[in-house]
């Protein structure tokens, strides 16, 4: 019982920090955040990936989540999947081109399914890779507002996943094995963690 009451105690808290915060735009803090990805390999284990340079903003209204809106760029090149000749594959044409597009973007267009009960939400936008554009939707899940975070800074996080088709924006390579399916599966999982940082304007 006393346990269930520290989990609905703190709940309430971050529902309250998410609750009075006012509108405020976040830059992306590359140092703690993170871009994630999972996709099959030979239909029975997952390659697990990163990309390390993401960069971009989110502008966030609780009172109007609806005009909630962010963006994100991400160097392809940062890529790792802590395997040298792998990150090079990817790197290659038959993945994501690098050299030709250097960068995945992502900008928001709208937001759905709100639930401040546990901070979540629906965010619908344009993601872009290898000059091919097509509208995903992030199932985003706020994880708290800090108005201090011991340098004068308010700070915002949250989480997101989505599942892509990598064959839906040209990521083309694909090689059958003899007992059927793909080396690299169509479906890639996304999972994002970002937090934000907004400095306040001391000049006011």
């Amino acid at each position: 019982m006393f346990g269930k009451h520290i989990v609905l105690g703190a709940a309430t808290v971050l529902l309250a920090g998410w609750m009075t915060a006012q509108a405020t735009e976040y830059q992306i803090d590359p140092a703690h955040s993170e871009v994630t990805f999972k996709v099959k390999h030979l239909t029975i284990s997952t390659v697990t990936g990163s990309f390390t340079d993401v960069s971009g903003s989110f502008d966030v209204d609780l009172s109007n989540l609806a005009a909630t809106k962010g963006s994100a760029v991400i160097k392809v090149a940062s890529i790792t999947t802590n395997n040298a000749k792998r990150d090079a594959h990817l790197k290659s044409d038959d993945f994501f081109s690098a050299d030709s597009f250097p960068e995945i973007k992502f900008v928001s267009k709208s937001v759905t399914n709100v639930n401040m009960a546990d901070t979540t939400c629906d965010l619908t936008g344009d993601l872009t890779i290898r000059n091919v554009t097509k509208e995903v939707t992030l199932k985003v899940k706020g994880t708290g507002i800090l108005a201090n975070d011991g340098w004068g800074n308010q700070r915002a996080a949250f989480s997101a996943t989505s599942r892509i088709n990598r064959f839906d924006f040209n990521l083309k390579w694909n090689k059958m094995i003899e007992a059927g399916g793909l080396v690299v599966g169509p479906d890639v999982d996304l999972v994002l963690s970002f937090e934000g940082v907004h400095a306040p304007d001391k000049s006011k």
